[in-house]
């Protein structure tokens, strides 16, 4: 496994080459991979990793109406959408394709997951953002604190995958850490490991891709 050392070298090169702005840039990282039969689903990645190091609140959207309802708002989730909305939406392409882009997870209660399917799933079931559904009773408290520092990382059918893991405003040490969670997680989902590994690199939005492995 490559070394924690060895990655913060490349997010402090990648920071100090960056142009430099007056706004904080996104650092990226990407993942290319070998050796890895994409066609069958079983070898795709799509997990959901915790950051050690929190780099800004996702936005959060929970569908449903009822007790999910009010826990969403004490939880301080950025949209609550109920079915007659979920159902309007379905009508609406250009609007729905905009919500869809705007936020990060989506909870549902699991009554309304037929709706979404049928009114929404064109929009959110490409986009990886299909909702992660919620049981009667279930506390969604700790289900949205944990997806505010998370990220999806998903490979689709393709043999490269890259997702943000940290800020121009952060450490290097802090996006290494970030960076080291996705790279432990993502690896230990490859059947042979480092050796499905082609290369990884770090970015921040404007600046050159510099080399981790």
């Amino acid at each position: 496994m490559v070394e924690r050392t060895q990655i913060t070298q490349a997010v402090t090169a990648a920071l100090e080459a960056a142009p430099k702005r007056k706004f904080q840039e996104s650092i990226d990282i990407t993942i290319n991979l070998k050796h890895v039969d994409m066609s069958q689903p079983k070898n795709r990645i799509d997990e959901t990793i915790l950051l050690p190091q929190s780099m800004g609140v996702k936005k959060i959207a929970v569908l449903g109406k009822g007790d999910i309802v009010s826990q969403a708002r004490n939880a301080g989730v950025d949209l609550i959408m109920g079915p007659e909305e979920i159902e309007r939406l379905g009508g609406a392409p250009r609007e729905a394709r905009k919500m869809a882009d705007s936020y990060d997870f989506f909870l549902a209660e699991t009554a309304v997951m037929p709706l979404v399917g049928r009114w929404l799933g064109q929009r959110l079931g490409p986009r990886g953002k299909m909702p992660q559904p919620i049981p009667p009773q279930q506390d969604i408290t700790p289900i949205v604190e944990r997806l505010k520092n998370s990220v999806r990382v998903r490979s689709k059918d393709r043999l490269n995958m890259s997702v943000k893991i940290g800020t121009t405003g952060m450490s290097a040490d802090a996006v290494a850490e970030n960076v080291d969670a996705v790279l432990k997680r993502v690896i230990g989902r490859l059947e042979n490991g480092e050796l499905n590994v082609r290369s990884v690199f770090i970015k921040t939005t404007m600046g050159p891709a510099v080399k981790v492995m």
